[in-house]
This record gives C-alpha cells, structure tokens and sequence, in this order.
C-alpha cells in the first residue's frame, strides 16, 4: 500500500501556506446523551452517583485552579511588558539629550503604560512597544557615542533579555491556555461540568499583523 502522504510525489502549493490564530470563543456544549449518562448511573445504584458526583466536584475544582493558573501566566507577561515600557521610558530622554529625537517617539513613550491588561491589550502594548523601539534603536545605531553610552547600552541588554522573557512567558501561557482546551472536551466528567458552567476555549497568544509582516523581512 502507498503511502498516504508522499512527501516526494505531492501534491503540494508553491506558495506556500501561512497560518492564523482563530479570534473566537467555542462555548462547551453536550447532549441528551450526557444526561441520559448520569440518570443510568444513578439507576444502577447510589454509588455509581455518588462517586461520579465527587468526580464533577473533582472537576470543577480543576478548572477552578486552572483559570488561576492562567490568570497567573497572563500576570508574568504583564511584569515583563511593563519593565519594557519603564526601559524605554528610562531610555528615550537619555537618547534626546544627546541628540534631537522624533518627537512621535516621545509622544508614544508618553502613551505607554503598564498594569493588569485584557488580552487585546496586552496585544496591542506589546505591538507598541516593539513599534517604539523600532524607530528608537536606529537612531541609536546612527551615533557610535550613544552605543557606548554605559546606561544606553545597559538599558538595549535588558530590553533584549526581556523579548525573550517575554517570548517564554507566552509560550507557558500557550501551554496553559491549550491545556484548558483540550480539558473541556474530556468527556464524561469535565465536559459535562464544562458545559454546565458555560465554559468556552480561550485564545491563545496572537501576534499582530504587522510583526508578522516585519517578521519576513530582510535583517541581514
């Protein structure tokens, strides 16, 4: 029998295929099937209910803990964006004293703000601030003597160790919010208790479209 997929023979698309997060919520739904489940349990005696009752107490309790746990995830990338915003907010003035800096990239430092975000917030601060240092650090890579600056240069070290703080911080954040949904479609228990607490999936991370733009140009 031949193989299913032939990496060798095709087909395939030449121009390739890009991908996209989906920005919709799927509510967990079941039915009469489910119900028609827990009414047999109950028939067959008082212990197959009671322990399937512990099992959705179980499972409530774990989708509790895990909606801690993401709110908690969510919270680190927020630390992390928010000593980005305090570097470049450090950063920009000294970059203006010594040279005569695009008053838009002070106007969008002067914008920036830190705390506790929605997910689309979050998004669109972080889209900002990549925005900021984008027209800020050519400027820097104009003049030599800003380069040697010791605070400027301390301040381009943490604001690249923080992109990759960043960038782990969100894939734990994937992992958690993945986990939620595949959790929600574990049928009987968390399923059934999902769909009863109208649970839906959760978004994970998207980055926006003009990164993934940026993300396929030439930097070498």
């Amino acid at each position: 029998m031949a193989n299913e997929l032939d990496e060798m023979t095709g087909p395939v698309n030449a121009a390739g295929r890009d991908v996209n997060v989906i920005e919709k919520q799927l509510p967990v739904t079941v039915g009469a099937g489910s119900l028609l489940f827990e009414i047999l349990l109950w028939c067959l005696g008082i212990l197959p209910g009671v322990i399937f009752l512990f099992m959705k107490i179980n499972a409530a309790n774990y989708f509790r803990q895990l909606q801690q746990k993401i709110q908690a995830d969510a919270s680190q990338i927020d630390n992390y964006l928010e000593q980005r915003v305090q570097i470049l907010q450090n950063l920009a003035p000294l970059v203006a004293k010594a040279i005569d800096l695009d008053k838009d990239v002070m106007k969008a430092v002067a914008a920036l703000r830190g705390g506790h975000l929605l997910d689309s917030e979050r998004n669109e601060l972080s889209s900002e601030l990549d925005r900021s240092f984008g027209r800020l650090f050519p400027q820097i890579e104009a003049y030599p003597e800003l380069k040697a600056h010791q605070a400027i240069a301390e301040a381009m070290r943490q604001n690249s160790y923080l992109q990759r703080e960043i960038t782990a911080a969100r894939t734990l954040y994937n992992d958690t919010v993945n986990l939620w949904n595949r959790s929600l479609y574990e049928w009987p228990t968390r399923m059934i208790v999902a769909a009863r607490n109208h649970y839906t999936t959760r978004i994970p991370f998207t980055a926006s479209a003009e990164t993934k733009a940026r993300a396929r140009e030439v930097f070498f």
